[in-house]
């Protein structure tokens, strides 16, 4: 049985080469492939960049609106819509927050002397805040973490009632699965909170948008940048990339109160009611059996909107991703011969705020499809010059088919093997399904991750299209294997 499924890989393999004979694809393969072109990816993410679409905010009325184009899009290319009565929109419910106005002044040391901070360049809202106008003492909380099941503490003899809470994202033993849910935001917010904390602050290198926790009443949070964490350290005489390197050194607490005070005034608007959107069309197979079986594109579609005055474009993440679905989509739409199984196209929402999209769409897989045979996955594909490729490890066609389609496009830099299912891109809920993936990303770097300075001006056309390019012929021999 063994060499009998080595022969049909290889089979595979050899007839998908024969279509690639002189550096040449088949008449009907070349219709589709032709039809992805690097200008077409660079306007469709200027467009998803633009302003009036509001940073493709989950819930947000320039989300949708920007859903209801790329929706109009595939209906342009005669993808099908999912169904009659959804049309190309799979709705799911989603709370969202709006910031409209924060400040942050720093009292530092005994003087408590003023220091005014500026919005992004020295702290950010997280963008599930609570409106809040307080005054509080600081104190340093290490890395947030309260496990004494795990034999360790960040709080432990730490008087953190009515004050803002100072610490790193992570935990002080990555490799100890047991500190997992202690790096989740939502829980390591609810930890201070519960502890009587007003707030909570991380310390980043430098503050980026992040709209992925939960609202909690009464608590206000935000991200701080290590230059303004180091103001504060100054009493203490220490540097914040030092005290970070000795928490994970020693991997023991290293907290202390501070005289320093922090006051934080922030607005909020909540909105419990939002709803999100999943964009889908897809394109049915031409096998009346194998058609039930598909093949899923896809990549996130939203980004983190636009809060104090500041428009978070989301250029390369995701609107690069998007742009490169789209292309693939259209390219399958070309063709006058259908893949034995159908291709589904995706444009998640809610990804930004924990792979909402993604997980709604793996529970309800539209009825017309009884299995999903792979997923492709594409997040920051726009910065750099060569692809980067994650794939599932138990399927050696997948690896085979990839490297093969790459000898036509020669834009794949590195590869590399899943390991687990969890993950911070849409592929994980379809792992967690044993669905075998694919997730692309371009090699960058990506510098304004989650900052305003994404925009149109940092992305490369060229690579997004080889990417497209690529997936398009691998998944094109996959949907007909």
């Amino acid at each position: 049985m063994r060499n009998i499924k080595r022969l049909f890989i290889l089979s595979l393999v050899l007839s998908f080469s024969l279509s690639l004979s002189a550096g040449k694809l088949d008449k009907d393969l070349a219709r589709g492939f032709d039809s992805i072109r690097p200008m077409d990816a660079y306007n469709y993410v200027k467009t998803m960049a633009l302003p009036k679409f509001a940073g493709r905010y989950t819930g947000h009325e320039g989300y949708t609106a920007a859903a209801k184009w790329a929706a109009a899009k595939f209906k342009n290319w005669g993808l099908k819509p999912i169904s009659n009565n959804e049309g190309y929109l799979q709705a799911f419910p989603r709370p969202y927050a709006i910031i409209p106005q924060a400040k942050m002044t720093l009292l530092k040391g005994k003087k408590q002397e003023k220091v005014e901070l500026k919005a992004e360049d020295e702290f950010l809202p997280l963008l599930a805040t609570d409106r809040g106008d307080n005054t509080a003492e600081l104190v340093f909380a290490g890395w947030g973490v309260s496990a004494p099941e795990l034999g360790y503490d960040d709080y432990a003899g730490l008087d953190v009632k009515g004050k803002f809470v100072l610490c790193f994202r992570g935990v002080p033993d990555r490799s100890d699965p047991g500190f997992q849910k202690h790096d989740e935001h939502r829980f390591r917010m609810q930890t201070a909170k519960d502890k009587g904390a007003k707030g909570l602050f991380y310390i980043y290198s430098r503050p980026i948008a992040n709209p992925n926790m939960d609202f909690i009443k009464g608590f206000t949070n935000a991200i701080i940048s290590e230059k303004v964490a180091d103001k504060i350290f100054e009493e203490k005489g220490f540097k914040a990339t030092e005290l970070k390197k000795d928490l994970l050194i020693y991997e023991k607490p290293l907290s202390f109160s501070l005289v320093s005070k922090m006051h934080y005034q922030v607005e909020a608007k909540y909105f419990p009611q939002g709803t999100g959107y999943n964009i889908i069309g897809y394109v049915e197979g031409s096998d009346p059996v194998l058609k039930q079986e598909c093949l899923v594109f896809g990549g996130h579609f939203d980004h983190c909107g636009e809060h104090v005055g500041i428009l978070f474009p989301g250029a390369n993440d995701n609107a690069s991703g998007s742009a490169v679905v789209m292309e693939i989509a259209e390219a399958f739409s070309k063709l006058k011969q259908r893949p034995k199984r159908s291709v589904v196209f995706v444009l998640f929402a809610g990804e930004e705020m924990g792979l909402l999209g993604s997980s709604y769409f793996v529970d309800h897989i539209p009825s017309q499809f009884k299995k999903v045979a792979t997923m492709f996955n594409f997040d920051m594909v726009g910065e750099g010059d060569g692809a980067r490729c994650s794939v599932s490890p138990e399927l050696k066609i997948l690896e085979d088919v990839l490297k093969k389609s790459d000898e036509t496009i020669n834009t794949l830099k590195h590869m590399s093997f899943f390991k687990g299912t969890s993950g911070g891109s849409d592929y994980a809920p379809f792992l967690q399904k044993s669905i075998p993936c694919y997730s692309f990303s371009s090699n960058g770097p990506h510098l304004e991750y989650h900052r305003s300075g994404d925009t149109i001006y940092r992305i490369n056309p060229d690579i997004m299209a080889d990417i497209a390019r690529l997936a398009f012929l691998t998944g094109h021999t996959l949907a007909n294997r």
